[in-house]
């Protein structure tokens, strides 16, 4: 669905959720970006919001007291239901954005030949061969480009990546998809940058972005990769562990202020990823999920 705007094209989101339902909307964020980046005097303004020096000002306005002030518009401008959440005192609008959930509301698929879903968010899921280029909204990128290591994107082949986008009015705590060793974190430096798709068309996420990932030795999987992507301003990743026995459903870690996004890489020769996840994206829609959900399963001769 495309209609014509400034510069030719008008970005209109589309996602499905597992039920099947279909939703095609141009979100504020998506129009605030947009002009952000369809404009020269917009682009010169990024330029600026990510340098560091600016983005840890900004990290210091939201993490001070008085940033509680635009908590109030923030949940009416995005529809948040605050009886989802448990009840506590906000001293920043971080402290707010890295709100609780109230446990019962992200029920976890605790069967074992299961994984779930780390986050809140929008799905894209792609299949792994030596040519892919992933493009999201024409931004490309390779999987040896995303964890900076040719050698260990060979291991993942043929195998699976899922990507998580999440939006601002998203849940922002994560947990491990998965039971296992947990290894030791990598993190990649970058320069901050939404992770916005309407962004794509002029910046490559995550060779922009700071990101932070772990391989997690498994049982029934294989070796999953999880990794979390850093985003506008502060976009800081918060993870709590280093190597650990981890649990399927524990939390893992948060995101502060800006959209984010979490990718996982999966086994094939031992994952089967829902057929819809990948369908869904071959077909040009996000799929909307919540922390919990199944992605995807053991494989056995039965599946």
């Amino acid at each position: 669905m495309v209609n014509i705007n400034i510069e030719g094209i008008e970005y209109i989101m589309k996602y499905i959720d597992l039920e099947g339902n279909k939703i095609e909307k141009d979100t504020k964020q998506d129009r605030l970006l947009r002009e952000i980046y369809t404009s020269s005097i917009g682009r010169g303004i990024m330029k600026l919001l990510v340098n560091p020096t600016v983005s840890n000002l900004g990290g210091m306005l939201l993490n001070s007291r008085l940033s509680t002030l635009l908590i109030p518009s923030f949940i009416k401008k995005n529809g948040i239901n605050m009886d989802n959440y448990a009840e506590q005192y906000y001293n920043s609008y971080n402290d707010f954005f890295m709100r609780q959930i109230k446990k019962e509301l992200r029920p976890i698929d605790e069967r074992e030949d299961t994984i779930v879903s780390p986050a809140d968010g929008k799905v894209s899921a792609y299949q792994i061969s030596d040519k892919l280029v992933v493009n999201i909204k024409n931004s490309k990128y390779t999987v040896a480009s995303l964890l900076r290591d040719k050698e260990l994107a060979k291991r993942y082949k043929e195998g699976y990546l899922v990507i998580i986008r999440l939006t601002v009015d998203d849940y922002h705590r994560y947990c491990y998809p998965v039971t296992g060793s947990k290894g030791k974190n990598k993190s990649i430096k970058g320069v901050l940058h939404t992770v916005n798709p309407i962004a794509n068309d002029y910046v490559r996420i995550y060779k922009e972005n700071t990101r932070e990932y772990t391989v997690i030795e498994t049982k029934e999987f294989g070796d999953v990769i999880q990794m979390e992507v850093g985003a506008l301003l502060v976009g800081k990743i918060s993870n709590y562990h280093q190597e650990l026995e981890v649990v399927k459903g524990q939390e893992k870690g948060r995101f502060e202020f800006g959209g984010s996004s979490i990718a996982l890489l999966l086994d094939s020769k031992k994952v089967c990823l829902k057929e819809q996840l990948l369908a869904n994206t071959e077909n040009g829609y996000e799929t909307i999920i919540q922390m919990g959900h199944t992605i995807a399963y053991k494989c056995t001769d039965n599946k």
